[in-house]
């Protein structure tokens, strides 16, 4: 006989074979009665449970819904077609469909399609599109540990919610080594959301016909034809209470528990929790605006404790009393601020708006300009910290951009009708060559143009308004004995500027309503390549345009009011019509604040009150139409069905508000130290009303991945790098600093106290008799000289009008003051983003600690295969040894 090795190698063999061939005999009976269980249902529909997530079998978890009505029009039979011809090429991918008949719907119309990814379906896709999953639980302790993080007890989550599973070396799936991931369960090792990832790429890409010589594919096109009337993923349950077996965790019921409540204001987001439930696109959303609230607490009270400054020293400013005293102010007869219709006023008139303008404009408006430029630096900063943290915290650092975003879209594959090799890939793909293209790309550019335009004219409308009305509410206001009393804080100044701040809010909300809807039709119709250039083409038009819309009006009152006015006498017409308005003796800082004040106050109300009540209203009026046989089963996708659409732009539309509201903090924070807080404020409401309207109000969105927020974040370091510039600008032209301090240090004679006589010193004098015939003020009166703000020579200089040397010299130290500013905050940001690493240390020792287990762990695995073949090579060749060992012992004996 042969060794006793080889005799011992061939019965462990012998044992594997029956092993495996058992194990073959149990997964083929296995497979049998999956099969008859798909064939029998085992629940009744009526019996099944209306929350209910599976098909009919009561195992097949429903991974998308897609429904559709009979259309009795002409392209009924199209349609139904359309329909068929897609659904065959479903199953032909491995999908697996279930359709509720419309008898078995609520409204007794709608049909609806369950679709069910199989796991090889799962397991193939996994590979194409990347997906990253567990291959070892890690071994790096979370990075939890703050300093005094006992004392954030009360903002804390509860660990199993903040941390829903363990933390994983994870590497991307590939179904040839599928021994190599933690699969303890076939059905739920794909989370939720990769499966509906998955099944709509599947959706994206499935062809539905030929149509006028080209291949028609894509739900999208179906969607848009109306050949489906919609197609979403479904949530995991109710969201006010959690789900009965046989049906998985509801996640939506901890998310709205935890994250969607009202009354958790002040507690910390489940960051991974959103990112399992919405995919990371979604989930990157809300880590930005959490991160962001944060950062806008430190700014918020610091602006709180300038105003507070303020507050304090209203009483104690030279200014404001020399207005309001009657021997000074009540004493100095101003110009009249209109022609014909304005009588001459005394400045005592505006003692009220010199002290409310105090509280924004003195000494800490400096102190708080230049620090919300440091602020700004430190927030973006900060802000890629948190972004590398997230990369890898989430499994996306090796991730360049969405997959799904970079491929062709499929309205773009639909019109090419060429084709070329792509330089990268080496493989032939559509082409659309640019004189097809360079139309469109004109027609978009007229219409961004003209709305823009149209902006600046309904601005110009605006001012015309302020122009038109203000002689007619001073006039009002004079000769009517009933506002005695109202006058001393409601001048003809104020009342005009706010009801021209609220017609021009009306404007923007108006205009904006418009364009939102162009602006998205001019993007389709320029037929971008991808997804990414289809959202990068609508944000820069989008932001482009409320950008003017939003912040036209601060700028022209910052920058423009009052700076071209002339003087009485000689005074600028806007279209030889109107007189150009003028400044509040105390400065246009006033109205500015007024301005920002209404517009982003009244977006940001307006704002979280259309996002609450709109979907509200449309799901209950919804319901209310659908309803109509309450004895039927009203099903978990009929309800989800019922739910309002977030869209593929609906996250979109979250950052260009988050943006345009960064403006406002930060481009015109000079004039309002207030904004901070008010956008603290916004921002706590508002991730909590964002929270639940996506919990409870929309269907679910599709899950898709993203690195970073995109190109918002370029944005933001545009509008940080402008915003010094503005503020700069503010506190040179707009507020009265700079004229305060060429006061005291130059020209104030009283040693004592240093502002006394500026009120007096910053008014120039003119003569009545001066004034035209057609703009002076048809009753005569006792005094032969009136004031006006701005630095010229008196009637009896030679150079009579003239500005005088002192306007020279505020005019030299304010651009000092920007250049000083300016060098100043941008020599700050650059040093702090340089000393700030765009990656932490402890984050880059991670990841480099991941990269080196991830290779181990697929290294090790490979050896193990290795040796495992090659086992079974030897145990072959022992097999042969043996049998050529018998055959010569045979011949042998025979012999």
């Amino acid at each position: 006989m042969g060794d006793p090795d080889v005799l011992e190698m061939v019965q462990e063999e012998g044992r594997r074979a029956s092993r495996e061939e058992r194990f073959f005999e149990q997964d083929l009976s296995s497979r049998e009665s999956s099969f008859l269980i798909s064939e029998e249902p085992r629940f009744k529909k009526d019996e099944q449970s209306k929350d209910s997530i599976f098909f009919r079998d009561g195992i097949r978890q429903i991974d998308f819904v897609l429904s559709y009505v009979d259309d009795i029009k002409k392209e009924a039979e199209l349609k139904a077609e359309r329909r068929k011809e897609f659904e065959q090429n479903l199953r032909k991918t491995g999908l697996e469909l279930e359709i509720e008949d419309k008898m078995n719907s609520e409204d007794g119309k709608t049909y609806f399609v369950k679709i069910h990814a199989p796991w090889e379906v799962l397991v193939t896709y996994a590979e194409v599109l990347g997906i990253k999953m567990p291959i070892k639980e890690s071994d790096i302790p979370r990075a939890d540990k703050i300093p005094f993080s006992c004392m954030l007890g009360p903002l804390k989550l509860p660990r199993n919610v903040k941390h829903p599973h363990a933390e994983y070396f994870t590497a991307q799936f590939t179904r040839h080594r599928q021994e190599l991931f933690l699969i303890e369960d076939e059905s739920s090792f794909f989370p939720s959301s990769s499966r509906n990832r998955i099944v709509y790429y599947i959706l994206s890409r499935c062809p539905f016909g030929i149509e006028d010589g080209k291949k028609r594919f894509g739900i999208e096109r179906l969607l848009n034809s109306h050949t489906y009337s919609s197609a979403f993923p479904l949530h995991d349950g109710q969201y006010w209470k959690p789900s009965e077996p046989p049906n998985p965790v509801n996640k939506r019921y901890t998310l709205c528990q935890n994250w969607a409540r009202f009354s958790y204001f002040y507690k910390e987001q489940p960051f991974n929790l959103i990112r399992d439930y919405y995919g990371e696109k979604i989930g990157i959303y809300f880590v930005f605006l959490g991160f962001y609230t944060e950062m806008l607490f430190f700014a918020a009270i610091v602006g709180l404790a300038c105003f507070i400054y303020g507050l304090l020293s209203m009483h104690d400013n030279s200014s404001s009393t020399e207005i309001c005293d009657p021997e000074i102010g009540g004493q100095i007869i101003m110009c009249p601020l209109c022609d014909v219709m304005c009588d001459y006023w005394r400045l005592n008139s505006t003692c009220l708006a010199s002290k409310f303008s105090h509280l924004f404009d003195n000494e800490s408006t400096v102190f708080f300009a230049i620090f919300m430029g440091i602020w700004v630096t430190l927030f973006l900063e900060f802000w890629k910290q948190r972004q590398a943290r997230l990369e890898y915290e989430w499994d996306l650092v090796d991730f360049e951009e969405e997959q799904q975003q970079l491929q062709l879209r499929p309205e773009f594959e639909a019109m090419c009708t060429h084709r070329k090799i792509n330089a990268v890939t080496k493989e032939m793909e559509p082409y659309l060559p640019l004189c097809s293209r360079i139309p469109w790309y004109f027609l978009s550019g007229a219409t961004v143009t003209l709305w823009m335009s149209l902006v600046i004219a309904c601005m110009v409308a605006v001012i015309v308004y302020r122009l038109s009305v203000f002689a007619t509410f001073a006039s009002f206001m004079e000769s009517e004995a009933s506002l005695k009393h109202v006058r001393s804080f409601l001048t003809p100044q104020i009342t005009t500027s706010l009801t021209g701040s609220c017609l021009n809010f009306i404007v923007i909300l108006i205009l904006n309503f418009f364009y939102e809807r162009i602006s998205a039709w001019i993007t389709k119709m320029e037929i971008p390549r991808t997804h990414q250039e289809y959202e990068s083409s609508l944000t820069l038009k989008m932001f482009l345009f409320q950008f003017v819309n939003f912040y036209s009006s601060c700028f022209y009152v910052a920058f423009f009011k009052g700076k071209f006015v002339g003087y009485p006498g000689k005074y600028t017409y806007l279209f030889n019509v109107w007189r150009s308005e003028e400044c509040d003796p105390g400065g246009c800082l006033v109205e500015l604040t007024t301005q920002l004040t209404i517009i982003m106050t009244g977006k940001q109300v307006f704002g979280n009150i259309k996002e609450a009540i709109y979907p509200l209203v449309l799901n209950w009026w919804r319901r209310r139409k659908a309803r109509t046989n309450s004895e039927k089963l009203y099903s978990r996708w009929e309800q989800d069905h019922d739910l309002e659409t977030f869209g593929s732009l609906g996250l979109f539309y979250e950052y260009l508000e988050t943006v345009i509201q960064f403006g406002f903090v930060t481009l015109f924070v000079a004039s309002f130290p207030l904004a901070p807080l008010l956008a603290l404020l916004n921002n706590i409401i508002e991730i909590r009303v964002d929270a639940w309207k996506l919990t409870t109000q929309y269907r679910r969105p599709v899950a898709a991945k993203a690195h970073s927020i995109g190109v918002w974040q370029d944005i933001l370091y545009g509008m940080a790098v402008l915003s010094v510039a503005t503020n700069a600008f503010i506190v040179a032209f707009t507020s009265d600093m700079i004229p305060r301090l060429v006061y005291y240090y130059a020209y104030s004679k009283n040693a004592i106290q240093p502002m006394k006589g500026y009120v007096n010193n910053s008014l120039s004098i003119f003569l009545i008799a001066d004034f035209p015939n057609h703009t002076v003020p048809s009753e005569k009166r006792d005094f032969t000289t009136c004031r006006y703000r701005d630095y010229r020579n008196p009637p009896d200089h030679e150079e009579k009008y003239f500005h005088s040397m002192q306007y020279w010299h505020v005019l030299a130290a304010k651009m000092t003051f920007i250049i000083i500013m300016e060098h100043v905050v941008f020599l700050m940001k650059f040093l702090l983003a340089w000393m700030i690493p765009d990656v932490p240390k402890d984050v880059v020792e991670r990841i480099k600690r991941e990269k080196l287990m991830t290779v181990k762990i697929l290294h090790d695995f490979e050896l193990n295969k290795l040796k495992e073949n090659l086992r079974m090579n030897s145990s072959d060749f022992a097999k042969h040894l043996m049998i050529q060992e018998n055959k010569v012992h045979l011949a042998k004996s025979a012999t």
